[in-house]
């Protein structure tokens, strides 16, 4: 995904209006590999600028999805995930208890439909969605958590409330580039 700079600078280019909780919502996106929904995002935003709106994301979101900078998803968790993953061809993991989405990168050389089993459709593309349990929930089981590196962890509580100690006004963006990083 582009930097905050470079997506506030192509927006202006696309003739739509920037605007410092768009700019928010690009900082929150920057390296983000949880692929958040809109509820999530919004959760986040909402730590700088407690009155930005869960529309003003929802448009933002599908605003960078029309301009190709980001990916709208649909993994079956219920809701629309956003994935800013969008330099190359890859799948996800999806884990079936808490729905947090990891990206897989690994090619399936020779994925194709068989002749005739396409019913007239020209495929030009092709998603491969593995399910199971994250390293989280496996645990939680009392598995052994594997430690290879698509390791996937939920995704944070969409709905902290404004009467939240941790949410204190004026609290600047987690992901501004004066915050420290997020913990892992």
């Amino acid at each position: 995904m582009r930097t905050p700079d470079e997506l506030t600078e192509r927006f202006r280019g696309a003739g739509r209006k920037v605007t410092a909780q768009r700019q928010c919502i690009f900082r929150i996106l920057q390296g983000d590999e949880t692929h958040p929904s809109a509820e999530t995002v919004h959760a986040a935003a909402a730590r700088e600028m407690e009155t930005i709106s869960l529309k003003t994301v929802y448009q933002t979101l599908h605003d960078l999805t029309e301009l190709g900078e980001i990916t709208a998803l649909d993994v079956g968790t219920g809701r629309t995930r956003f994935d800013p993953n969008v330099d190359h061809a890859h799948h996800h993991l999806v884990c079936r208890r808490c729905g947090s989405v990891r990206d897989l990168v690994v090619d399936f050389p020779g994925l194709t439909v068989p002749r005739g089993a396409d019913l007239g459709f020209e495929v030009g593309s092709a998603e491969v969605i593995f399910r199971g349990l994250c390293p989280g929930c496996r645990a939680e089981d009392g598995a052994e958590p594997d430690p290879s590196p698509t390791r996937a962890r939920p995704e944070p509580d969409p709905s902290p409330t404004r009467s939240d100690p941790r949410l204190k006004k004026g609290t600047p963006c987690p992901h501004s580039r004066t915050a420290s990083p997020r913990p892992i």
